[in-house]
């Protein structure tokens, strides 16, 4: 039986510690400066006096760089792992007040119906497991039903935006403007990149197992 000496130990923490600061700062600094940048945009009324495609591209981009980091960036990867599926999950639970601007967005005819009902109460759906999965006992099936549905809704939620910005683009205006462009210009990213980073964790235990 192999015996890890303590100071050893104490090393790998102090290495993963260092690497999990590393994940935030680089993090903060990169997803930051691209949160402020795109907040300012939406401000100022950017995504609107231009062409139509910019907003759900801006989205696209900042979903796929967030993803690739987790891939790439070994700080990103080590905070990611540091968490855990679980942690991730966490994180989803912003989707609850999300849903509830949707709906308020709904009820005034700010946006169609269309999308609010598949991204809105998707995300409602979304927020109340990531909640449950913070209470219920920690369990592998628990935990992967949660990304899958989360993931599915993150899908559906972006298809139908993208294709209702190039069918009826007037339609979805009011979503390219403060506040409500946040769900899209932040949160989305968000979504997506830690439901893809907490699947491939999950898959490589099952593999492991």
């Amino acid at each position: 039986m192999t015996t890890i000496h303590p100071l050893a130990k104490d090393e790998r923490e102090n290495e993963s510690n260092d690497e999990t600061s590393g994940g935030w700062r680089v993090l903060g600094i990169g997803f930051g400066t691209y949160a402020i940048l795109a907040t300012l945009f939406a401000g100022a009324g950017v995504f609107t006096k231009f062409d139509t495609n910019l907003f759900p591209a801006t989205v696209v981009f900042a979903t796929v760089t967030l993803t690739l980091s987790y891939f790439y960036v070994p700080s990103i990867r080590a905070l990611a792992e540091r968490l855990g599926p679980y942690g991730l999950a966490a994180f989803h639970v912003w989707r609850i007040p999300a849903a509830l601007m949707f709906l308020y967005y709904d009820w005034h005819g700010l946006l169609p119906m269309t999308f609010v009902n598949l991204a809105g109460w998707g995300d409602m759906l979304a927020g109340v497991l990531a909640a449950l999965v913070m209470v219920l006992p920690r369990r592998t099936r628990t935990i992967t039903g949660f990304h899958v549905i989360g993931f599915l809704d993150f899908v559906v939620a972006v298809g139908t935006g993208i294709t209702l910005n190039l069918i009826a683009p007037s339609s979805m205006a009011n979503i390219m403007l403060l506040p409500v462009a946040l769900i899209p210009l932040i949160g989305v990213p968000i979504s997506g990149a830690t439901h893809i980073a907490a699947l491939h964790m999950l898959w490589k235990q099952r593999r492991v197992a």
